[in-house]
């Protein structure tokens, strides 16, 4: 027995000597000690992910070579590694690991998030940046995000009592407001909130989504240890198939419906859905522009919007409330711009530097996607000097780079006045919550324009406090998105100042 025991830690120790060896010759980056056959560094893995890959990074370095289970990763948390990714390598890393959600959440990889980088790609993402996301077309749809804002603090001020603060959900009051905008954009419904038409429809939807938001930000084991595909252990996959179905049934039902609406009446192009849009697109080439592509696009676009918008807002006043102080500073500078004779627009964000950097800071410190969604190398490459195979999965911790203390002065702190004069050119691979390169999400600009305008109207049309006297619960919830663990209750009711245009409402 001694004899078997010995031989087998020689043939394990010679194992990873061999691996220590070859890493080297192909000057491939550096690794954790210890890869175990089958699964590699899984074991490592503790939630939040952001955080137990940035702890690695620290003790083994910025640029990583790692493995999960049979997917072979490369683990970037350095603002220059970034760069060299998104700019020198944009192409190579232009595509997308082949993951569970992407299949069927993707329509089979083809949906503009999942598609691999091609011809294919190339138009939905024109399609995405010209004709639903340019500049003119969300100029044109201003008028929704500004109705949903108004009856957000509408919803507010009604529910105040004369001076008395009123407690609020404020986790349901952004989702609900950032649903609504979205789905007007798409469909030109609204799901949540007073005067609903069809409420049939709407419990549909709400259904669809809780489920959807469930499902996309659970990691699927299968994705790294495919052999348990044929185990019977993937029970995730079997619900995103039941899913897809629900949601590929509810985006035709309202394909159709705009469909016979065209049919019947011809609509003002500024008054136009998104699935108008497409709808017109698919008449001039039907064979392209087929009903598939459309429920793909308009998932996309449901999913990436939302969710996103919603959490990041609830972060921004989260530290607002922690921050008392920070919420006059910004009213001070609205009162002083804006004035109290009329409620903020999307124009004037940019002359309020101040509320623009709390946006900034918030998006640092708790961005959206804090591990960028995944790349994956077409060939072979280098980063800061080492070897990078193709097929290797790429992953960008932006969480671990935004609050890296040798590029951030107390990076834990929340200081909205660390972005009055920075230069973003120089600094432009620090902050990257949107991502970058090709890949960069096409939804930036309306993401800042519904988050200016929400937050920088509840700032200026009501004071704000927390429940209680405990600091706000900054603690983070588990799943590929951040969004806080615990939803914010917060307590709110109108400045003085303000009560007359709010009643007017």
């Amino acid at each position: 027995m001694d004899i078997i025991f010995y031989y087998g830690l020689f043939l394990l120790l010679l194992y990873f000597l061999q691996k220590y060896f070859l890493q080297i010759k192909r000057n491939l980056p550096p690794s954790p000690p210890l890869s175990l056959p089958i699964v590699g560094h899984l074991y490592l893995l503790k939630k939040p992910l952001h955080r137990t890959l940035a702890k690695l990074s620290h003790q083994y370095g910025p640029i990583l070579l790692i493995r999960f289970g049979s997917r072979r990763v490369i683990l970037v948390s350095s603002p220059s590694a970034a760069e060299e990714c998104f700019t020198k390598n944009d192409i190579i890393f232009a595509n997308r690991p082949h993951l569970l959600a992407g299949k069927h959440l993707g329509y089979d990889y083809t949906t503009l998030v999942w598609a691999s980088y091609g011809h294919h790609w190339r138009n939905l993402r024109r399609i995405a940046s010209i004709e639903i996301l340019s500049s003119n077309r969300l100029q044109m749809l201003y008028g929704i995000r500004l109705d949903e804002v108004r009856l957000l603090c509408k919803r507010l001020f009604r529910g105040s009592k004369g001076e008395q603060y009123q407690t609020v959900n404020m986790k349901s009051m952004f989702f609900e407001m950032t649903l609504n905008v979205m789905m007007r954009m798409i469909a030109g419904k609204r799901y949540y909130g007073e005067n609903i038409a069809e409420l049939e429809e709407a419990k549909k939807f709400k259904e669809i989504l809780t489920e959807t938001f469930r499902l996309s930000g659970a990691t699927n084991i299968v994705d790294f240890l495919p052999f348990l595909k044929w185990a019977g252990s993937n029970k995730v996959e079997k619900s995103l198939e039941i899913l897809q179905r629900k949601r590929d049934k509810f985006m035709q039902d309202l394909i159709e419906e705009h469909r016979q609406i065209r049919n019947s009446f011809a609509s003002p192009e500024s008054s136009k859905t998104m699935i108008d849009v497409l709808l017109s697109l698919q008449e001039n080439e039907p064979e392209y522009y087929t009903d598939h592509i459309i429920r793909g696009m308009m998932q996309v676009m449901l999913s990436a919007g939302s969710d996103t918008s919603a959490g990041t807002m609830e972060w921004a006043l989260s530290n607002l409330l922690n921050n008392p102080k920070i919420i006059l500073h910004a009213q001070e500078e609205i009162d002083a711009n804006v004035g109290q004779s009329r409620l903020i627009g999307e124009s004037d964000i940019a002359k309020l530097p101040y509320l623009y950097g709390i946006m900034k800071e918030t998006l640092r410190m708790y961005p959206v996607a804090p591990v960028l969604v995944p790349h994956e190398s077409s060939e072979e490459c280098s980063i800061g000097g080492f070897h990078v195979p193709g097929g290797t999965m790429l992953l960008v911790n932006m969480w671990a780079i935004q609050n890296d203390t040798n590029l951030w002065e107390e990076p834990s702190k929340f200081k909205p006045e660390r972005f009055q004069g920075l230069k973003e050119e120089r600094d432009k691979y620090m902050l990257l919550p949107f991502g970058a390169g090709r890949r960069g999400c096409p939804g930036e600009g309306l993401a800042m324009r519904i988050f200016g305008l929400a937050l920088g109207t509840s700032i200026q049309c009501f004071e704000w406090k927390r429940v209680g006297e405990e600091m706000v619960d900054m603690s983070e919830g588990t799943g590929l998105t951040m969004h806080k663990a615990q939803p914010l209750f917060a307590m709110c009711r109108p400045r003085p100042v303000m009560t007359k245009l709010l009643s007017q409402l």
